[in-house]
């Protein structure tokens, strides 16, 4: 059986909270350092980056995941990854349609800036990326499988931000692909504290 080392939960220069150094070819350095196989990029609810990881990635061996880490209107993160270059445009299109007016302060929160292959600044994103969409949980996965998309809750064990800390617990009908636990937890710890040993998490 084929292993593969992966990092899917990278946000780029286009993310407030992500660093002015991490600029997609700087990440696909990184991720090619650390031996990985495979990397998501997922700023907050915007896919613009991942073409420009992409063009990167196949240069270094690295397959590049594309999507978008999207906050609902509960301000639960879940990952949304695609495997289509006009599906992301489709799913970027979407969130842009449902982001709130809340407008970004680069003093307080940072710079939401595009780049081209030169580093040149292409584009700098006005509204508050990691603000809530309008958009259920409900609605954000209904999406994400139209488009035949991939839809993971993020990070299920923190205790901000993450499904079960907005809704305090992960709705049954919900269909997941996965669930992301954050680096701090591994999948027995997670599933001991929350009384969970009787299940799997596949």
């Amino acid at each position: 059986m084929n292993s593969f080392r992966a990092d899917l939960h990278i946000h780029t220069l286009l993310s407030p909270c992500g660093d002015l150094d991490m600029s997609p070819d700087e990440i696909v350095r990184i991720a090619k350092e650390k031996q990985l196989s495979i990397i998501g990029i997922t700023d907050h609810n915007t896919t613009k980056h991942v073409p420009l990881a992409k063009f990167y990635a196949q240069q270094q061996g690295i397959f590049v995941l594309g999507g978008a880490e999207v906050t609902t209107k509960e301000e639960a993160h879940c990952l949304a990854f695609f495997e289509k270059d006009e599906t992301i445009r489709l799913f970027d299109d979407y969130l842009q349609k449902h982001l709130q007016d809340i407008w970004n302060d680069p003093d307080k929160f940072g710079y939401q800036v595009q780049i081209d292959e030169d580093a040149n600044i292409v584009y700098e994103e006005p509204k508050f990326l990691p603000s809530a969409t309008d958009l259920s949980l409900e609605e954000v996965e209904r999406k994400v499988h139209e488009l035949d998309g991939l839809f993971i809750p993020a990070h299920i064990d923190k205790p901000k931000y993450s499904v079960p800390s907005q809704l305090g617990f992960i709705p049954f009908d919900l269909k997941v692909d996965g669930v992301e636990l954050s680096i701090r937890a591994t999948k027995t710890d997670y599933l001991l504290r929350n009384n969970l040993s009787k299940f799997e998490i596949d």
